[in-house]
């Protein structure tokens, strides 16, 4: 079981652990004996922390930077402790700590009492989810193991937990330095007869297996291999829930295809035919369908995974600039990485005293917010209350994790900040005295973006050069919008493409208002991006015509060519979809 530790600054967790190390023979030979010589000849006070902070900058400075792992085990079962820092500075590092915990230890100081921190983080354990919870109350021998002074602590904290929803297994009274109740009772508190620390640990229930949950496979990454003519689709990742078996059929989302699984696979290891939660494999899939990095796997008979661009998330802020509208920021969650944006903020929560502020425009560094987010595209996620691993999510700023949290909730979207953009960019515009009716009469033809869309390498450059040349040799007032243009040069990097995509939408949208028809290609477009483009593109019409392999799973293309198509033919066929959808009746070519 995984059991973390907490607590403010200098409250003793640290020395907690320490002692139920030692206390429990779970220390390597002479590993006790060695720190308290070094303490002796530096002449420092032997402290249990020290056998867990190992680093050099802790023991200089007496508190905990990171989060440690150790390992004992009682007669029951074996742990791994997770000793998280207290300190506000290091919040980060307790976060990603408490995120792999099943229960947890709070410890208080009862000389110092109830602090800043101690409300802070039993909020962040009912944020990620942590339910078992036990709360020690430490450093009894300074106030003379008074028991009034930790009934005071008992009340003024569990009426806290309380208003987080979190309902304490108990409050034990602790001197870990003394090693008081952490593994049996102690004469100096003849008044409490509940359990240690040691039998509360043994209390804590086991979360149901990851493997009885439904499927959640996060697909990282797609390997093709053309060698000894194998054009076998690999679709690598993680199995967070529940399993997988050859046969079963699997959906993807938010792409919604489905196909079969038909092998399992291993890098140097036989093939298999089942796999599960925790281990990291690789599938083939009956149906060719192109799938991108990123998406979920399902089972197609399992409860599936919400799709959604916007969702009602709680988040804890630790960057050091503050979280705003309208900035863009990267969110992770599972496979998913993808351009986000802060688009409402429903309330701040002070964590110390749960005070609320609904007029903030913004979320500060260490503040708790519920909010609610937007994604460039819709993606495949949990509620956190349901399925932790794929509903929890981190935001990054400038290359640095600034912020962490849980998707609470589902919403029903409203216009997207996209809409919302064009929509005002239509108020703002100033409109020619020349009509599109105009423009389309004086060249004899209707304004359009053509897209031509496939998988890379299959000739689709080639092809709209040719294209343009032939309407332009026709009289057309055509022009190819190449990806090498400097205006729309980027890298491959899927920011930068969601950028390069959304440049193709506005410069389209402005050479159509001119009445030209604009060409354009683009390898591996899927539907939402479609989407993009043509939104960013309206009023005016976008032909899709897709070579090869269609990618596509909800849009029906104007035309499809086969990725061997000859290129006069092909232009040929694209004259007559233009003469039926772009020219006027009275025109042929």
């Amino acid at each position: 079981m995984n059991v973390v530790v907490i607590g403010h600054v200098d409250h003793g967790k640290s020395t907690v652990i320490g002692r139920l190390l030692a206390d429990t023979d779970s220390l390597p030979e002479g590993k006790l004996e060695m720190v308290k010589e070094n303490c002796r000849r530096n002449a420092r006070p032997f402290e249990y922390a020290f056998l867990l902070d190992a680093l050099k900058d802790e023991q200089a400075q007496g508190i905990t930077i990171d989060s440690a792992r150790c390992f004992f085990k009682s007669d029951q079962r074996e742990y791994i402790i997770i000793d998280a820092p207290g300190h506000i500075e290091f919040l980060k590092n307790m976060i990603s700590g408490a995120a792999r915990a099943e229960s947890a230890l709070l410890v208080i100081d009862a000389n110092e009492g109830v602090q800043e921190n101690s409300r802070r983080h039993g909020y962040l354990l009912s944020m990620l989810g942590i339910n078992q919870i036990a709360v020690g109350v430490n450093k009894m021998d300074l106030v003379d193991y008074d028991q009034k002074t930790f009934e005071n602590i008992k009340e003024e904290y569990s009426e806290f937990l309380k208003q987080v929803g979190i309902t304490p297994k108990g409050f034990i009274p602790i001197s870990a330095r003394e090693g008081d109740v952490i593994m049996k009772a102690s004469e100096n508190m003849p008044w409490y007869d509940g359990p240690a620390v040691l039998e509360m640990f043994d209390s804590f229930e086991k979360e149901a297996s990851a493997v009885d949950k439904p499927l959640r496979f996060p697909v990282q990454d797609v390997y093709k291999f053309t060698a000894n003519n194998d054009d076998r689709r690999i679709f690598a990742g993680r199995i967070e829930t529940g399993s997988l078996n050859v046969g079963d059929e699997v959906v993807f989302l938010p792409s919604q295809k489905t196909s079969k699984i038909t092998s399992i696979e291993g890098f140097n290891t036989e093939p298999a035919t089942v796999t599960k939660a925790g281990e990291s494999t690789g599938v083939t899939i009956e149906t060719q369908i192109y799938v991108q990095r990123g998406e979920l796997m399902c089972k197609a008979d399992d409860t599936q995974a919400k799709i959604g661009s916007q969702f009602k998330v709680n988040i804890f802020w630790m960057g050091r600039q503050p979280m705003i509208k309208n900035k863009r920021y990267k969110l992770k969650l599972a496979g998913a990485r993808t351009p986000v944006w802060l688009r409402e903020i429903v309330n701040v929560l002070d964590a110390s005293n749960l005070t609320t502020d609904s007029n903030k425009q913004q979320i500060e560094r260490h503040d708790v917010a519920e909010c609610i987010l937007e994604t460039l595209k819709p993606i495949g996620f949990d509620l956190t209350t349901e399925i932790s691993q794929t509903g929890r999510f981190v935001i990054i700023d400038n290359y640095e994790i600034s912020g962490g949290g849980v998707i609470l909730d589902t919403v029903q979207e409203k216009q997207s900040r996209l809409e919302e953009y064009v929509a005002q960019r239509e108020i703002n515009w100033e409109r020619s005295l020349i009509t599109t009716e105009d423009r389309s009469a004086r060249h004899g033809q209707k304004s359009s973006l053509i897209l031509i869309s496939g998988p890379a390498g299959i000739g689709k450059m080639p092809l709209a050069k040719k294209l343009e040349q032939e309407l332009f040799n026709s009289g057309r007032f055509v022009y190819y919008l190449g990806v090498s243009n400097s205006l729309m040069s980027l890298d491959s990097d899927q920011g930068e493409r969601d950028e390069y995509l959304r440049r193709l939408g506005e410069v389209a949208h402005l050479f159509n208002d001119a009445g030209v028809i604009i060409i354009a290609t683009i390898s591996d477009l899927d539907d939402y991006e479609l989407e993009m483009i043509e939104t960013l593109n309206q009023p005016n019409d976008c032909l899709v015509i897709n070579m090869g392999e269609n990618r596509f799973n909800q849009r029906t293309v104007d035309l499809q060519l086969k990725e061997d198509s000859d290129q006069a033919e092909a232009i040929l066929t694209i004259h007559q979809l233009l003469m039926a959808k772009l020219y006027p009746d009275d025109y042929m070519i």
